[in-house]
């Protein structure tokens, strides 16, 4: 088991879980995280950090697309260890919204640490 970061995440990024996370395998994107599932160890102390709820385990049904998206990008992003200022300002709007893959996923990197 791992953890994955879902849809919820995009124009949230409100990286609480990083500050928790004991082996730094979380990388960032342009408007959101993924988790490396290779270096998760899967201690689950992401998971209630995440105010939009974004991290889920990948035994949850339904998931496999995210999980090769954390899987991919991972590979591609930099690493991220501290939360920083990296929260959009309009974060807040976005939480709960659905659909936002479609509309607003960015395949560009973050800034990382």
């Amino acid at each position: 088991m791992t953890y994955v970061v879902t849809e919820a995440c995009i124009k949230c990024k409100y990286m609480d879980c990083v500050e928790v996370c004991p082996v730094d395998c979380f990388y960032e994107g342009e408007n959101m995280l993924v988790i490396n599932p290779n270096e998760c160890i899967d201690c689950g102390v992401c998971e209630p950090e995440c105010p939009a709820e974004a991290i889920l385990p990948d035994t949850e049904s339904g998931l496999e697309k995210w999980l090769e998206l954390n899987n991919s990008y991972s590979a591609e992003w930099p690493n991220v260890t501290r939360k920083g200022d990296q929260t959009p300002a309009d974060a807040d709007d976005h939480k709960g919204e659905d659909g936002k893959f479609d509309k607003y996923f960015s395949a560009e990197p973050g800034k990382g640490d």
